[in-house]
């Protein structure tokens, strides 16, 4: 009974040394944080089109986190570029585990409460949340993000749920050594069947995305180049083979872009790339759900 009213003291005398809490002080210290994060979402917006390595890398960050806002991949290409798995303080105590002595969180923007502006539009406020990636954890092993599936699945998952159709080709009848393309007019992809499968994959990635864009509500503007990240996303996302791409030097289109240029530029990228992922998803859900076949009957 007494270690527990010593406890019990001594905790009450911890809390009556906090500092008084003042709201002022607070509202400003979150304004202060919502700003440093703006500001690296613009700085690294800034830098990415004359930084081939840096823009690979959001790709790379995409490709691993398609559920983050284009704001918040460049927040993560600012402060922790090579992070693989997040998750905020109280998830990884949840799981057991504990963030190493000295790691400092990672800042990401969460949306708030929507609010009307001064002009009459609705707009959404945001607060600067703080999450831990794996490496920062007392986990002592990797995390490895993607299933390896079977090549011939993959390209019968890009077919299933697409918004347009296909039809086989000879190889004559396509150019520049490509296994497949859109014909927006037929709204048809036109592919060769027999093709290796990882350069099939890569290349109907590629034409698949060419008519999400065409009959989405995208800019169809730098077409070729948003095909060409898509395809190495959803190759990434698959574990297909990238040597293939070369990111090494951007093209000019992209050299010229200013940050919110950018932005909107990853943004198509990221959102074809996710749409494709899910129709993707649906098909492999609607596997796990089928009967097993009985050969023996």
């Amino acid at each position: 009974m007494t270690n527990f009213i010593d406890e019990t003291n001594l905790i009450a005398e911890e809390e009556s040394t906090l500092p008084p809490f003042n709201r002022d002080e607070w509202i400003q210290q979150k304004k202060a944080e919502r700003e440093k994060a703006f500001e690296m979402v613009r700085n690294v917006s800034d830098m990415l089109p004359h930084d081939a390595e840096r823009f690979k890398n959001c790709l790379d960050l995409i490709s691993r986190f398609g559920r983050y806002s284009v704001s918040n991949i460049l927040l993560l290409e600012a402060q922790k570029p090579d992070a693989k798995e997040l998750a905020d303080f109280q998830t990884w105590k949840d799981k057991g585990e504990s963030i190493k002595k000295g790691e400092t969180g990672i800042m990401i923007l969460e949306p708030g409460k929507e609010y009307t502006r001064r002009d009459g539009k609705t707009a959404v406020s945001y607060n600067v949340k703080r999450v831990f990636d794996i490496s920062q954890t007392s986990l002592p092993f990797g995390f490895t993000p993607y299933t390896k599936r079977d090549g011939r699945l993959l390209i019968r998952s890009l077919v299933q749920h697409a918004p347009c159709r296909f039809e086989s080709v000879d190889a004559s009848q396509i150019s520049n050594g490509r296994s497949a393309y859109y014909d927006a007019e037929k709204n048809t992809i036109y592919a060769v069947p027999g093709t290796e499968t990882s350069q099939l994959f890569r290349d109907m990635a590629a034409v698949l995305s060419e008519a999400h864009l065409e009959l989405g509500e995208y800019s169809t503007d730098h077409r070729f180049g948003k095909m060409t990240c898509v395809s190495y996303i959803l190759c990434v996302r698959n574990q297909i083979d990238t040597s293939d791409f070369d990111f090494s030097k951007l093209p000019p289109y992209v050299q010229e872009m200013n940050g919110q240029q950018m932005r909107e530029y990853l943004g198509d990228i990221r959102d074809v790339a996710n749409a494709i992922t899910r129709d993707m998803d649906r098909f492999f859900e609607k596997m796990k759900g089928a009967p097993e076949r009985d050969d023996a009957r």
